[in-house]
């Protein structure tokens, strides 16, 4: 009896583990290789999928999303011997899930190397310069080449990205002083230019102020000049409507006498000729004027022409 039950309990282990191994379920993105009796059989797709205990095992699980992997830094010499350290980082898929099982042992080790070879393929052929300068077209000559190698493989090579390039210390103290000295070169430049174009524009401020200023003193000039003419001509009319006599021009000379001789620096007089007629006019003027004058207060009209003549004999006071 007790062995009855022995035999039924390890035929109920039996039938659940025949169950599970019957029943599969794949994950998305995900895809299985089946083999029977070690040989491939069919390739297991996500869902449920049913396949043969004890008869149908499963070789490999593999993940059909797009995966990263970063290499680690390659040393690559360049075309002028130098030697550059280069990470790169190579995004690839599983397209096809039985030939990247049985066409190639490992794909990943498999692209490193490819990448490495290749890599210092196509740094050989460039100086540092070109190579610092041209990371697209070293990603798409990388790509070209590793698609075309693991298409064969079941594996699409989606893009190929450099993560660094470091040149030697030597080098990158070279570059940094080379930069440095062309900053400071262009700022150099620019301040000279700054300078010059400062410069120009003063040059040209000072040349438009005395353009203007030299007209605005014409201008200026002319109207002075203009006015006086027209008060000139003014006084010329005015002279010529009111008929003067001699009299009058010679009161005008008169008084023009205290303005010639102001100034210290006067030390000669120049006296027109015209002047004797006009002081003649004026003294004759004079004499009538006097004439019609009465006499002072308290002295006889004949006293007065008397004291006028006895005054002007007196001799002059030393």
């Amino acid at each position: 009896m007790d062995a009855i039950i022995i035999v039924l309990i390890i035929l109920v282990v039996l039938v659940f583990i025949a169950l599970i191994k019957t029943i599969q379920v794949i994950p998305q993105a995900s895809a299985a290789i089946v083999e029977r009796f070690g040989r491939y059989t069919r390739t297991l797709n996500a869902g449920l999928n049913i396949v043969v205990p004890f008869i149908d095992t499963i070789r490999n699980r593999i993940d059909l999303r797009e995966q990263v992997v970063p290499f680690p830094p390659q040393p690559v010499i360049t075309q002028d011997n130098l030697v550059v350290n280069i990470d790169t980082v190579i995004y690839y898929q599983v397209t096809d899930a039985r030939a990247a099982t049985y066409e190639v042992a490992s794909y990943i080790q498999a692209i490193e190397q490819l990448t490495v070879t290749t890599l210092r393929n196509i740094i050989g052929g460039m100086d540092l310069e070109r190579t610092l300068t041209s990371r697209e077209e070293i990603n798409a000559a990388l790509r070209g080449v590793l698609d075309e190698a693991t298409g064969k493989w079941g594996i699409r090579v989606n893009r190929v990205e450099l993560k660094a390039i470091e040149p030697p210390t030597s080098i990158q103290d070279s570059m940094e002083k080379q930069m440095r000295a062309d900053r400071d070169k262009r700022a150099a430049i620019l301040q000279a230019e700054g300078v010059r174009q400062s410069q120009i524009l003063t040059a040209e401020g000072e040349k438009q102020s005395a353009i203007l200023r030299a007209e605005g003193e014409a201008k200026a000039a002319a109207l002075r000049a203009e006015g006086e003419a027209q008060a000139i001509r003014t006084v010329f009319e005015s002279i010529h409507a009111g008929d003067p006599d001699q009299k009058l021009l010679a009161y005008q000379y008169l008084q023009m006498l205290p303005k010639i001789a102001e100034g210290d620096a006067n030390k000669l007089w120049i006296v027109p000729s015209e002047i004797g007629d006009a002081l003649k006019g004026l003294g004759g003027a004079f004499g009538n004027l006097g004439g019609t004058v009465p006499a002072p207060s308290g002295n006889s009209p004949g006293d007065g022409g008397t004291g006028l003549a006895k005054r002007r004999e007196q001799p002059p006071i030393d």
